[in-house]
């Protein structure tokens, strides 16, 4: 024990002082890149284009900076290609290169996917999957390299690698012969060198995987009458504060032909064709004037899908258990869990409202979800989703929920977005098994990610059905898994350890799971797990953190929606 302890020990000592020597190099690097930026804009203003690239101003230690990130190879491949050459600091060469890779990766994934629908074969395949994300990746990094803060900047580089983990779980669906492991090496390669450019980002320009706490971490910054964070618009405010029969929408879907459609995937075709995004971007809010679908009430029986180039689209119906969309694609049927989605919006300023979105396959059929969202900045408020197993994917970006009912039995909320949910019913329902019932699965996969789930001011009770199944409030998915419950009420249905392992000992030290000033019989802390990841009892400080003004800079784009939040604690 006594050698051991000692050998650890000084391996944490080397350690240390390698990162600091680390650290050093690159606050000299970013010294000299700033040094060097300001240099050649003197010299081009005084008439002088000489130009040299960053590397050659700086003398940069490739090695050093590597050391610091989590894929060495990858960003020393980075950092010493021709290419970094041409770009004005280390991170815009990595922006750029991952770009690179994500193209060349797009088009392979493309002619697989193209090659198998020309078969009519079905249902949709995980290659599908990934030409889409890979796409949307590359648009995505785009967005980053031209951000105009570091938080935009971490969120889309945060989604861009969260495509690359859900492409490589399709990918598990798609036989070897198809060209699945060509695409599958690909995407874990870009992953790294996106995974580089986050750590970069973080290191260089202040990128942060969780925000400062405000000044006054226990105010509400926004008055009780205001509804969303502040980006939704005045405009938006007023729709989500109107009833349905109170607007003029952009379509009107029915069922009984007094509407403009019959499908709500017709009117988001017709309302969007002449304001699709263009390709190569995928920032919120850029080029599209809100366009709204009122849904009448009825059961519409189709799968909905809002692409990343339809922005800022709202649907809207009469209220939950009135407007009702179901779907009924699952794991059981061949289907990727990414495929699965009964609604799937990954346009940018994704509203619902008033609508019930279901999954009916049923609880024997394993992963099957009802709403997938991934469009930055989306809001869910007076819906209703249900499902079993994998409802609710909240995928990626910056999302808000309020006022909804989700309910499920194995993982029903997942994803890896940066998402408050609050003022929510979450309700547990039986799982046909016996198994146990595991509200959330987080999939953070990097440490400099800025995402995670926080549930926040909701009541968690069971569904009628649940019986004695012992309820979880989440298991690590990816090893940085990162949930915290606020200010919530959990009935006893709530398991005491109040969190359970994955596989083992996968995550548990690297997790970070949090409780603060919940209330209930399930919100006893005593009987909890002793994980290291786990936070029992979170600080004033450490919950401000996970607000919605802290954790998603709601006040910035969700106030003027006209749906009702707290900013803060």
């Amino acid at each position: 024990m006594g050698m051991h302890g000692g050998t650890s020990w000084r391996r944490r000592t080397q350690e240390a002082v390698a990162v600091v020597l680390a650290l050093a190099t690159l606050g000299a690097v970013a010294a000299a890149v700033e040094q060097h930026q300001h240099e050649t804009t003197s010299k081009v203003a005084g008439g002088n284009a000489a130009d040299v690239s960053w590397t050659e101003a700086s003398g940069v230690n490739v090695t050093a900076i590597c050391s610091s990130t989590p894929y060495p190879g990858a960003c020393r491949m980075v950092l010493s290609s021709s290419a970094s050459r041409t770009a004005k600091d280390p991170f815009a060469a990595s922006v750029q290169f991952a770009m690179a890779r994500a193209a060349s990766a797009r088009v392979l994934a493309r002619n697989l996917s193209s090659s198998r629908r020309s078969r009519a074969v079905l249902p949709p395949s995980g290659m599908d999957d990934c030409a889409e994300l890979l796409d949307i990746s590359h648009g995505q990094l785009g967005d980053a390299l031209a951000a105009g803060s570091a938080h935009d900047a971490t969120t889309w580089l945060s989604a861009a690698l969260t495509n690359q983990g859900t492409c490589a779980d399709s990918l598990d669906a798609v036989p070897a012969s198809s060209g699945r492991e060509g695409v599958r090496q690909r995407v874990g390669a870009l992953a790294e060198f996106i995974g580089t450019a986050l750590a970069l980002h973080a290191i260089l320009k202040g990128g942060s995987a969780t925000p400062p706490p405000s000044a006054t971490p226990t105010q509400s910054s926004t008055p009780s009458n205001r509804a969303f964070p502040s980006w939704v618009s005045d405009h938006d405010r007023k729709l989500l504060e109107s009833a349905a029969g109170g607007m003029t929408p952009d379509a009107v879907v029915a069922l009984d032909g007094s509407g403009t459609h019959r499908s709500i995937g017709e009117a988001i075709a017709a309302v969007t064709a002449a304001a699709m995004a263009p390709v190569g971007s995928s920032k919120a809010g850029v080029g599209a004037a809100r366009k709204v679908i009122y849904v009448k009430a009825g059961r519409y029986e189709e799968t909905v899908r809002i692409s990343r180039r339809q922005r800022n689209v709202m649907l809207m119906g009469d209220g939950k258990g009135k407007t009702v969309i179901v779907g009924h694609r699952s794991a059981a049927d061949g289907y990727t869990t990414y495929a699965s989605a009964t609604v799937a919006a990954m346009g940018s300023g994704f509203i619902a409202k008033g609508l019930t979105i279901i999954n009916d396959a049923g609880p024997r059929k394993g992963q099957a979800v009802a709403l997938r969202v991934g469009g930055d900045l989306s809001v869910v408020y007076q819906c209703d989703i249900e499902a079993y197993q994998d409802t609710l994917h909240t995928h990626s970006n910056r999302q808000f929920y309020t006022e909804d009912i989700i309910s499920g039995t194995v993982d029903f909320i997942f994803g890896n977005s940066a998402v408050v949910i609050q003022n929510c019913d979450i309700r547990p329902r039986k799982h046909p098994f016996g198994q146990k019932d595991m509200i959330t699965a987080q999939g953070r996969t990097d440490r400099n990610q800025n995402t995670g789930i926080s549930i926040h001011k909701c009541r968690i009770a069971a569904a009628s059905d649940l019986g004695d199944t012992k309820v979880y409030l989440g298991r690590p998915w990816k090893k940085y898994s990162r949930t915290v419950v606020m200010e919530s009420s959990l009935d006893r249905s709530i398991a005491a350890a109040g969190w359970l392992e994955w596989s083992g000992q996968f995550a548990l030290n690297t997790l970070y799971y949090g409780e603060y000033g919940n209330t209930g019989p399930g919100a006893g802390t005593s009987g909890r797990v002793k994980w290291a990841g786990v936070h029992t009892s979170l600080s004033t400080v450490d919950a401000t953190r996970f607000t919605v003004r802290d954790f998603i800079l709601g006040d910035s784009w969700l106030g003027d929606t006209g749906v009702s939040y707290t900013s803060g604690l």
